[in-house]
């Protein structure tokens, strides 16, 4: 499907498709750890303010997108705590690169990747995870052996959810990193842009298309693995 975008989709527009597959398959891989440590906390462990956690991991969810990014510029920018503190010891920048809109597209898919890992997990039949415990295995073990395999079906739900998201974000990433051409400018703010000009609804049609066929196949195979997974584990 991309070799054939690339044959109708000038160097601009496949520099967008490009960047936003790029950006969005980061923010997915870069945030799944993060995730799933953050369902488990929410799920399992009861500790005070759990509730205001839980509220804090779904604030992107309700915050308007366009505050979520201020935000980010606020704390990860060059002049920011944070990434000042990067920028200096580690050369790592966000601010106006494709990492911060990697940033801001993982930032903005995790309260999703949460949820999602979140209702499998609360699924998993606990007398499971008991019995592997009587039988000498170690928490670790259990968790690898266990319960991550019947997670499964909601990691691969959570992780398809966020990367449909990141191809889709558009108010953090313009608000933190700006829409710099081959560097920042992702599908939705292409899109944004070609709608700004004249002559280029041609463009934002052709995009949007690209956009509605890659986040819809997306979905499809995150069905198809979700099945064959809970096929694999006797769920159905």
């Amino acid at each position: 499907m991309l070799e054939g975008a690339a044959g109708f989709l000038t160097p601009d527009e496949w520099s967008a498709l490009h960047l936003s597959l790029k950006v969005s398959l980061w923010a997915t891989a870069a945030s799944l750890p993060f995730g799933i440590a953050a369902a488990w906390l929410v799920a399992r462990v009861r500790f005070p303010g759990r509730m205001l956690v839980d509220g804090l991991i779904h604030m992107p969810l309700i915050l308007p997108p366009v505050v979520t990014g201020y935000l980010l510029l606020v704390t990860f920018g060059r002049r920011g705590p944070v990434g000042a503190f990067l920028a200096e010891h580690f050369g790592l920048v966000f601010s106006f690169r494709w990492t911060g809109a990697a940033l801001a597209c993982a930032v903005m898919g995790f309260p999703l990747m949460v949820r999602a890992i979140r209702l499998s997990l609360e699924a998993v039949d606990a007398r499971l995870e008991e019995a592997a415990s009587t039988l000498g295995a170690a928490p670790a073990a259990v968790f690898a052996t266990v319960t991550l395999p019947l997670m499964a079906p909601g990691i691969l739900t959570g992780m398809v959810l966020a990367f449909a998201r990141s191809m889709g974000e558009f108010g953090a990433t313009v608000t933190f990193v700006g829409n710099i051409p081959g560097e920042t400018q992702t599908l939705p703010t292409a899109i944004y842009s070609f709608t700004q000009v004249p002559g280029g609804d041609a463009a934002a049609l052709r995009l949007t298309l690209i956009s509605v066929a890659v986040s819809f196949a997306a979905l499809m195979l995150s069905e198809l693995l979700a099945r064959r997974a809970r096929r694999r584990l006797g769920l159905g």
